[in-house]
């Protein structure tokens, strides 16, 4: 299976199963647009002759026996129409649990309005997360971790900082543990900025090898979506915390994340905004809601929205060419080999490697499905008492989903976020359509941006 488009000036073709990309010229995009890999080399030689004869575009014979010759190259080294990947092997995998979503508190200090947490407390009560269920958890992740030496721990909530003594105890207990077991645990932190100041930073900086900055864009984007518990605008005081942080951090391990509704479809302007802010690492992600929220995207939206992302990528490009480059962390794409196997097949590990611990303990396959009853795993105590549950998430991958087998996106969206496909379907194998048609166009405006990187070394 192959990928043909045309963006910026490029024409790109992708190998889907090799993930090999291509820069070619217009007599080959056209060739390849109608060339078959299941017909005898002499068949497509003339139907490529009589469709480009068709078309009104004179090409000499020498340049379209040269340009087939590249092709069929391509070909026998498995770099156009390589086969598809068997995962016999992938299917047997025991996958062990690597990382462990804490939620700190189930309490927040502001009221943004998409919040899929509430207002922070998981539609339930209001609570914080103690030392001793933080201990279990740190317990509970060596425990299950097998022969896995490097391991991660985010501290997420609600807002984490509204416990931050806790935070400091479970990362000091986990320092002395990971000694006793041969692990290495990544720290990482999620906040929303309300609460930080200079002596935080520097614990931050000292114990977490990440930490995501939740910020939307502009001022009015922001304060209209992520108001404090009294309504005003949290902008003003969050901005320059965070920008002295990204510094205090060479502007590296931290993103400042986003998220954009159908009340900003002109997001690109955040992203830019962050970026002219000084950030240096971005994020800012489409918003998932009910249809009946005035807020959530529509596929009407769709159009607006791709030619966002290609503005977006267009002025990415002139930035960088201008010494002003920056990351936007949905066009990072790695063209030499990308994620492993597993990941490319499965995703984040939702529900396997990757679980989320509310602040009594409770297990759930990821932070967006907790709350939700008919989810919960087990818990930090008694460890996974649901193994069909787990089992149901060990067995989505992209050759599970029908939707996906046709895509020619599947190995960089791995067949979608699980709890996306729930929220809006009401399983998790079924994907969330519109979600699909952002991923991409964004997997489009990414490679183009690497197509342009590598040609122009």
């Amino acid at each position: 299976m192959i990928h043909l488009y045309q963006q910026n000036d490029y024409n790109i073709v992708l190998d889907v199963n090799s993930g090999a990309v291509h820069v070619v010229d217009l007599l080959t995009y056209k060739i390849l647009g109608v060339y078959s890999p299941s017909l005898p080399p002499e068949e497509n030689r003339q139907n490529i002759i009589a469709a480009l004869a068709s078309c009104g575009t004179a090409y000499p014979l020498d340049e379209i026996e040269e340009a087939l010759a590249e092709i069929e190259s391509l070909r026998a080294q498995n770099l156009l129409y390589a086969p598809a990947a068997d995962i016999e092997a992938l299917s047997r995998r025991e996958p062990v649990v690597k990382a462990l979503c804490l939620h700190i508190a189930h309490d927040c200090n502001l009221r943004c309005r998409y919040c899929f947490a509430g207002t922070g407390e998981y539609h339930g009560a209001r609570s914080l997360m103690s030392v001793d269920v933080g201990k279990k958890a740190i317990d509970f992740l060596i425990a299950s971790s097998g022969r896995r030496r490097n391991l991660e721990v985010d501290f997420f909530g609600g807002e984490p900082t509204l416990n931050f003594d806790t935070v400091k105890a479970i990362v000091a207990y986990g320092r002395a543990e990971e000694k006793k077991h041969n692990k290495n645990i990544r720290f990482t932190l999620t906040t929303n900025g309300v609460l930080l100041d200079e002596e935080m930073q520097a614990y931050i900086n000292e114990n977490m090898h990440n930490v995501v900055l939740s910020l939307d864009g502009r001022r009015e984007t922001n304060d209209r979506m992520r108001p404090k518990a009294g309504g005003q605008g949290s902008y003003d005081g969050i901005v320059p915390r965070f920008q002295a942080l990204a510094e205090s951090r060479g502007q590296q391990n931290y993103y400042v994340r986003g998220t954009f509704t159908r009340e900003n479809l002109d997001f690109s302007q955040d992203v830019l905004h962050l970026a002219d802010l000084g950030f240096r690492q971005v994020s800012v992600e489409p918003v998932v809601a009910s249809p009946d929220e005035p807020y959530a995207l529509q596929p009407a939206d769709l159009p607006v929205i791709f030619a966002q992302y290609e503005a977006l990528a267009a002025e990415m490009l002139a930035r960088k060419r201008a010494g002003k480059a920056f990351n936007f962390f949905h066009f990072m794409i790695d063209l030499s080999g990308g994620p492993c196997a597993a990941k490319r097949l499965a995703g984040c590990g939702a529900g396997t490697e990757y679980l989320a611990v509310t602040p009594e303990g409770d297990l759930y396959p990821c932070h967006q499905f907790v709350g939700t009853k008919d989810f919960q795993m087990g818990t930090v105590f008694d460890g996974v008492t649901n193994p069909a549950l787990r089992s149901s998430f060990a067995g989505c991958n992209v050759y599970t989903k029908p939707e996906c087998g046709e895509c020619w996106a599947k190995f960089y969206c791995s067949g979608g976020c699980a709890a996306n496909a729930y929220h809006t379907n009401g399983r998790i194998d079924l994907p969330y359509q519109l979600g699909c048609e952002l991923q991409r166009k964004r997997t489009e405006c990414a490679i183009m941006l690497k197509a342009a990187e590598l040609a122009e070394l």
